[in-house]
């Protein structure tokens, strides 16, 4: 990154407290204003929009080196502290339970968006084809140019938590991890790995790109878990 990770990230932030995230982030998409939603609670009691966040109107990408597009190049390896290793191609994951889930996104510089429809194969499903071990703790979301990001097993299981190929009911553009991406909406988006190409059951954790350049290792957003 240039000129450094944590320059870059601090002008993100500073970019989405001024109001300028639209801006920051190169994109079109406008705040969603005075929206309702913004003052509702989770069933869990905790404000659907986490502190720090403003709401967007549409999901913006958010950088990475691209990926493989191809639906028809795509293989995704499901393995580590499992009984039955397997891997899928595009139509495997397809022939898949799919499910569709509204889910929230936020983002660690700053902006939320809700009520996604992300179309997909819940990462429990594919827990359950594998068998995974008692040994597994974690999950590791393995993905384009090595990239990884780690998640907590009993989070990564939650029935919110899938590898998506759809999004607002369309294919997944390459900019937004095309064709494969992982949805973890409970954790800062950073975790919802792009051009994804494994899911890996592990004993231990691993902390992943972002996490050993100074992002937190959890990324809870309602205790604003950015940085380490």
């Amino acid at each position: 990154m240039h000129p450094t990770d944590s320059q870059q990230r601090r002008r993100l932030l500073l970019a989405a407290a001024a109001g300028s995230i639209v801006t920051a982030l190169g994109g079109t998409a406008v705040l969603a204003g005075d929206d309702p939603r913004t003052r509702e609670k989770r069933a869990d009691g905790k404000p659907r929009l986490p502190p720090g966040q403003r709401l967007l109107s549409s999901l913006k990408p958010m950088g990475g080196e691209p990926g493989e597009p191809s639906a028809a190049a795509f293989r995704l390896k499901v393995h580590g502290e499992v009984e039955r290793p397997f891997e899928l191609d595009f139509q495997g994951l397809l022939a898949m339970p799919q499910v569709e889930v509204p889910v929230d996104v936020h983002c660690v510089t700053g902006w939320s968006c809700f009520d996604v429809p992300a179309t997909g194969v819940l990462v429990r499903e594919l827990a359950k084809r594998a068998g995974v071990k008692a040994s597994a703790r974690h999950v590791i979301f393995e993905a384009a140019h090595g990239y990884t990001a780690n998640v907590r097993l009993a989070e990564a299981t939650r029935p919110n938590v899938l590898v998506a190929h759809k999004l607002h009911n369309r294919a997944i553009a390459r900019t937004h991890g095309a064709p494969v991406r992982g949805i973890v909406p409970d954790l800062y988006f950073w975790k919802s790995a792009k051009w994804l190409t494994g899911v890996r059951f592990a004993s231990k954790d691993e902390p992943g790109y972002w996490e050993t350049r100074g992002y937190h290792n959890h990324a809870d957003p309602w205790t604003e878990e950015r940085y380490s």
